[in-house]
C-alpha cells in the first residue's frame, strides 16, 4: 500500500517544471549565500575542490564543481576499466536476455532504456551508479575509446533515490537521458546519464544535442573523437545516475564491486579479461 501512495504522489507532482525553477534559482545570485551551507550539510570536502568556496557564483556552479589536480587518480592498467564517477553502485552484473536490473523485483529492458534495440548488449554486463547530492558531479570516460553518438531520449524526472528507484518500475527508461556511445578495447560501450528531479540539465563537452530537440528522441552521430580514459565528457547539474553498458563477454566486473558499494571516479571497477 505505501508502495502504492509513494508512487502516486511522486507521479503526481510537476517534476519538470520544479525542476526548471530549482535550476533557475541554483544560477541566480541569490543562491550563492546557500553555497556553503550546503557544503556543510553534506559533508563536502572542500580541500578537494578546484578553488575557494567563496569563488562560486551561485549553487549550481557549486554542484558542478571540478576538483584540484589528482584529487581522483586514474587506475593506469591498460585493461582497467574505472569508475566514471562517484557515486554508489545500486546495481551490477549481467544482463539476462536483454534485462537489467532495477531494484529487488523491478525490472527494465536494454531496448527501453537506449530507446532502440543493441542485441550486442542483450547479454553483456551493467553497472548502475547513483550520485548522491554530496557527491562530485563531473562525468569521465571508464576506459580510453572514441566517441562516435549520441542519444537524447526526453521523458520523466522521477527522483532517482531509494524512493524513486523501489517505487516506480522502469525508471530509468522513464526519465531524460543522454547516451554517449563509444568504440573502445572492451567493444562499443554505453554511458546513459539518467536526469532526475531538480536535475534539469545534463552537459556534455562533445555535443549537445538535446538542447535543439526537447521533446523528441534525437540520434546525432559525432565525428569519432578520442577520448582517454579518465577525460571528462560531461557533467550534471545537480546528483543523478550513470549506467554503463558493456557487450557480452567484454569486460570482466571487479570482485570488490557489488551493490551498495561506494566508487570514487578513477577507481578500478573492472578490466578487459585476456584475449
Amino acid at each position: 500500500m505505501k508502495h502504492r501512495v509513494a508512487k502516486l504522489f511522486i507521479s503526481m507532482l510537476p517534476q519538470n517544471g520544479i525542476s526548471r525553477i530549482a535550476g533557475s534559482f541554483g544560477r541566480s545570485k541569490m543562491s550563492r549565500w546557500y553555497v556553503k551551507p550546503y557544503a556543510k550539510m553534506y559533508d563536502i570536502n572542500v580541500s578537494e575542490i578546484e578553488k575557494p568556496i567563496q569563488d562560486y557564483k551561485h549553487l549550481t556552479e557549486f554542484f558542478s564543481r571540478r576538483l584540484k589536480i589528482n584529487a581522483r587518480p586514474i587506475e593506469q592498467s591498460p585493461a582497467s576499466i574505472i569508475s566514471p564517477v562517484d557515486g554508489v553502485v545500486s546495481q551490477m552484473g549481467r544482463i539476462q536476455k536483454g534485462t537489467l536490473i532495477q531494484a529487488k523485483g523491478i525490472d527494465y529492458s536494454v531496448h527501453s532504456l537506449l530507446g532502440e534495440a543493441k542485441k550486442d548488449f542483450d547479454e553483456g554486463s551493467f553497472i548502475t551508479i547513483y550520485l548522491s547530492p554530496k557527491d562530485y558531479h563531473r562525468i569521465h570516460m571508464p576506459l580510453d575509446g572514441e566517441i562516435t553518438s549520441s542519444t537524447y531520449i526526453p521523458g520523466r524526472l522521477f527522483p532517482v533515490n531509494d524512493i524513486g528507484v523501489n517505487h516506480v518500475k522502469g525508471l530509468f527508461t522513464k526519465n531524460e537521458r543522454l547516451i554517449t556511445f563509444a568504440d573502445t578495447d572492451a567493444g562499443e560501450v554505453a554511458i546513459v546519464k539518467v536526469g532526475a528531479f531538480i536535475v534539469g540539465s545534463v552537459k556534455v563537452v562533445y555535443s549537445e544535442p538535446y538542447k535543439r530537440a526537447r521533446r523528441k528522441v534525437l540520434k546525432t552521430a559525432i565525428p569519432a573523437e578520442h577520448f582517454k580514459k579518465g577525460s571528462e565528457i560531461g557533467h550534471f547539474e545537480f546528483g543523478s545516475t550513470v549506467i554503463l553498458l558493456f557487450q557480452n563477454g567484454q569486460i570482466d566486473i571487479d570482485p570488490s564491486i557489488k551493490p551498495g558499494t561506494a566508487v570514487k571516479m578513477g577507481q578500478k571497477i573492472g578490466k578487459i579479461p585476456a584475449r
